[in-house]
């Protein structure tokens, strides 16, 4: 059983709290009715998304075990068997779509959306160059849009968009990762990363590093219109920083949810964007 947790991929639950944009945002963060229909509809895309990573790990097992790191996954490890793997993904992703279509339809049809996204792009749509990072972008915007649809509250398209920049901007480091890691074999794990290159990545990277500041800028003035409303761009401008650094420097950014469980300086970013935030907010 413990191979078959750490085989759910736990740590990568963190990216699941993009459910709570909604409860957050809409200011109903202490509302309990709406904080515990939130806390469901995370727990249903945290089982939802084990399900897919089994999948996944299901397609690309041979491919695992040719890079350094993935090799030891339970699956690639042999530490769990095939038909295990296959029924323990059936039986997740089960238990979560049954769990969203019982909150609401919409919470529902938006968590089949996310499962068949993902399933496509766990056969298919990893090996299309920049459709690979478009469809990982997708996934964090479907996240949110189901935790604001999950309690049925509005939630402003900027938050959307600077969703969607933020999860490009981790996708695509992501990539410079893999290609920096693995080197001259990359295309042997990746077919997509046979056809970017480090600059085409680098440029990508700039456009979108600029694209979420002043995405995120925009809502910050359109939201409060003072000056007060500014005080938590100085600590998303050090986040996304310290996010290239780590990437560049440190050649950190295979594993973004390892990156904000061991990096003391984003954590602390994080908890003051948070505490301030929630300061302005309510």
């Amino acid at each position: 059983m413990r191979h078959y947790f750490k085989a759910m991929r736990p740590r990568q639950w963190t990216k699941n709290l993009f459910v709570f944009a909604g409860v957050v945002f809409s200011k109903n963060a202490f509302n309990p009715e709406m904080l515990w229909t939130s806390i469901a509809a995370f727990v249903i895309f945290c089982l939802l998304s084990s399900g897919v990573y089994l999948i996944n790990d299901i397609v690309d097992i041979e491919k695992d075990r040719q890079h350094p790191k993935k090799k030891n996954r339970p699956l690639a490890a042999g530490k769990i068997s095939v038909k295990g793997a296959i029924s323990a993904a059936i039986l997740l992703s089960a238990a979560a779509l049954a769990g969203a279509f019982a909150i609401s339809p919409a919470l529902g049809g938006l968590s089949a959306l996310y499962f068949s996204l993902m399933v496509l792009y766990s056969f298919y749509l990893k090996q299309v160059i920049i459709l690979d990072v478009f469809t990982i972008a997708s996934g964090f915007v479907i996240r949110v849009v189901a935790g604001t649809e999950a309690i049925q509250v509005y939630l402003s398209p900027w938050v959307v968009m600077c969703t969607a920049f933020l999860a490009l901007f981790i996708a695509l480091g992501k990539r410079r990762n893999e290609m920096k890691l693995l080197g001259n074999g990359a295309q042997n794990h990746r077919n997509t990363l046979e056809s970017y290159t480090l600059p085409l990545i680098d440029q990508m990277i700039s456009i979108v590093t600029a694209s979420t500041m002043v995405t995120y800028f925009l809502y910050t003035f359109k939201s409060g219109q003072s000056l007060a409303s500014m005080a938590t761009v100085p600590f998303v401008l050090f986040g996304l920083f310290r996010y290239l650094y780590l990437v560049y420097s440190e050649n950190s950014g295979g594993s973004p949810e390892e990156i904000i469980l061991t990096d003391r300086p984003l954590q602390v970013d994080l908890v003051l964007w948070i505490i301030i935030s929630m300061a302005l907010i309510y």
